[in-house]
């Protein structure tokens, strides 16, 4: 897959943050995905451990959710744990990774924000930039903004809100889990990232492109 260079990693964190903050004004969040022509989805995830940093991404065609290409990169841990600057830590690697890939998604998923962050550029935006594709983010955690827990039934979600701005939603990904943190990166809307979200969702919390990215990863 062919990526252009859009910026230098290598700086400084207090320039990183500028960055972002040019970076945003090009995101495209009210695009909504035509997802009867997204036929593969691209999970993507990172693990982090001894100083080590490896990316894996898993290419999957729907509807069937199977595996067509999988593909990793391990590269050395540059950048500082900084919250709010993730991509700058796990973004070179995670492009070596796509790089790789023979096949080009018609989208991705991200194990981590989109625009929920404070300055709308978590990982999934980040790079949905750099790679001028779909992304959505789908974060485990809670990160930031506020919100109102869904009904406890898959599909139910609730509005996030920071600062008065609607960043993403709480979707209930499954009944009787936690929910996960979903929110566009970049040439995508809101409804169409959950429907997506849910459309490679089965009977595990997570999107199935991502727990199998994170399998990969973690290997």
């Amino acid at each position: 897959m062919k990526i252009d260079e859009l910026h230098s990693w290598h700086l400084s964190p207090k320039a990183a943050v500028a960055l972002q903050r040019d970076l945003a004004k090009r995101l495209v969040d009210n695009a909504p995905l035509d997802l009867q022509q997204v036929r593969t989805v691209a999970g993507v995830d990172v693990s982090v451990r001894g100083g080590m940093s490896r990316a894996a991404v898993v290419l999957m065609r729907l509807p069937q959710l199977t595996i067509v290409e999988t593909v990793c990169a391990a590269e050395e841990t540059r950048f500082p744990y900084i919250p709010g600057l993730l991509a700058f830590r796990e973004g070179p690697v995670v492009l070596a990774a796509l790089r790789r890939l023979q096949i080009e998604p018609d989208a991705f998923l991200f194990d981590g924000m989109g625009q929920i962050h404070p300055r709308k550029m978590g990982i999934a935006a980040h790079l949905g930039l750099w790679l001028g594709r779909p992304t959505i983010g789908c974060g485990k955690s809670h990160y930031i903004g506020a919100y109102q827990l869904p009904a406890d039934v898959k599909g139910a979600h609730s509005r996030l809100t920071y600062r008065g701005e609607a960043l993403g939603v709480v979707l209930r990904s499954r009944a009787n889990v936690k929910p996960v943190y979903v929110s566009v990166g970049h040439l995508a809307d809101i409804e169409s990232a959950v429907e997506l979200t849910l459309r490679c969702t089965t009977r595990f919390r997570l999107p199935e492109p991502i727990r199998a990215a994170h399998k990969a990863a973690a290997q």
